[in-house]
């Protein structure tokens, strides 16, 4: 299967963005074996990036455009889309009321501009956004099949991984299944790992797994990458390669999967009964309590704790969290509570940047416990 990546607006065109987008997807899409032939940038321009989407359309068997899904006037790859397409574009009712749902939670009216986020073009295929405005879609461009994208990394990702891989292995005509093993280490280069796994693709004669290498400085992910007829054969190919990539990295290995260090790490203090109170019972005060102990423990003149305590349910963009902030001084712990909407990764970066902010205005002495709620616009 030949692919395209179609990346757009300017301030990538520009460099005033770096696009992060583009080598996430297509060593993404590597990891199943589905290799990217061609990759362009293009500005906002009508008549640039029709004159893209149909060469695009003509050369490639897939084609994955990325961003321009937005509700301002520079964004225009819904337009373009049904032009290239020969097709109008129509109202997606379902997309409006779900927009309008989003804005009516927060208390908030929806701007009139958002509307042109659930426009598309007649015929297209929705894919799904869970944890954004931008409706996804797809539709055929000459021979090719047209997926597009939003620009935000987190709403990239999750569209990707779950709407359009499995799209492209479908059209791909590969009748295998599929499974992808990462290692994340620490301490050890790529150049070194690679030497150290020589030969480890050999353990399965017929070429089924392939090793490859993510450096995201300080860590280094290994890949294993294997096909299989089923999720049986899948589990005995890679079973005595996981065992002997283990064996060799040893324990520089300090997470698999999904695992962060992060996660490890409190979970290794769990087990040890390091943390105290149960992480059920988030409280200000408990947040209290933790800052004081650090502080005590590393002599610190400011410790600030964040406690993110995530909604039950699915990851989607109506998703929150409860978060609570102390921090500790010589002169005792100030606290606040607060909640966040959106998707997890939204709720993460969201709960750091408040307790960062907090920290700031108590250290230029102003009140911590004014109302900061964040969400997704």
């Amino acid at each position: 299967m030949r692919i395209e990546i179609i990346c757009t607006g300017d301030e990538v065109l520009t460099g005033q963005t770096v696009n992060t987008n583009f080598s996430y997807m297509s060593q993404r899409l590597g990891d199943f074996g589905l290799s990217v032939r061609w990759g362009t940038t293009v500005g906002d321009d009508r008549e640039t990036l029709l004159n893209a989407f149909r060469e695009a359309g003509a050369r490639a068997d897939a084609v994955i455009v990325n961003g321009g899904l937005g509700p301002t006037v520079d964004d225009l790859s819904q337009e373009i889309a049904a032009r290239a397409a020969g097709v109008d574009l129509v109202l997606s009712q379902d997309w409006l009321t779900r927009m309008e749902t989003y804005f009516q939670k927060r208390s908030r009216v929806m701007p009139p501009n958002n509307r042109k986020q659930a426009m598309l073009p007649a015929g297209a295929e929705v894919l799904d956004n869970p944890v954004g405005t931008a409706c996804g879609f797809a539709l055929d461009i000459g021979k090719a099949r047209f997926f597009f994208t939003p620009g935000v990394p987190r709403e990239l990702r999750r569209m990707l991984e779950e709407q359009i891989i499995p799209r492209l292995l479908a059209r791909s005509g590969v009748a295998t299944a599929i499974r992808l093993k990462r290692f994340h280490s620490y301490g050890l280069g790529e150049s070194h790992v690679d030497t150290l796994l020589s030969g480890i693709e050999a353990m399965v004669p017929d070429g089924s797994v392939k090793l490859g290498f993510r450096a995201h400085y300080p860590q280094l992910e290994t890949k294993l990458t294997v096909r299989g007829a089923d999720k049986g054969e899948l589990e005995r190919k890679l079973a005595p390669v996981e065992a002997e990539v283990r064996k060799r990295i040893g324990n520089f290995i300090l997470a698999e999967d999904d695992q962060t260090l992060e996660g490890v790490i409190l979970a290794v203090g769990d087990a040890a009964g390091l943390r105290g109170a149960s992480p059920a019972a988030h409280t200000p005060a408990y947040a209290a309590e933790i800052a004081r102990a650090a502080r005590s423990r590393t002599g610190a003149t400011h410790v600030l704790a964040v406690l993110i305590d995530l909604d039950d349910g699915a990851d989607r963009i109506d998703f929150g969290a409860t978060i609570d902030i102390a921090i500790a001084t010589e002169d005792g712990a100030v606290t606040r509570r607060s909640r966040i909407l959106g998707g997890r990764e939204w709720v993460r970066l969201g709960a750091i940047e408040m307790g960062m902010d907090c920290l700031r205005r108590h250290l230029q002495g102003l009140p911590v416990d004014e109302r900061i709620d964040f969400e997704k616009v």
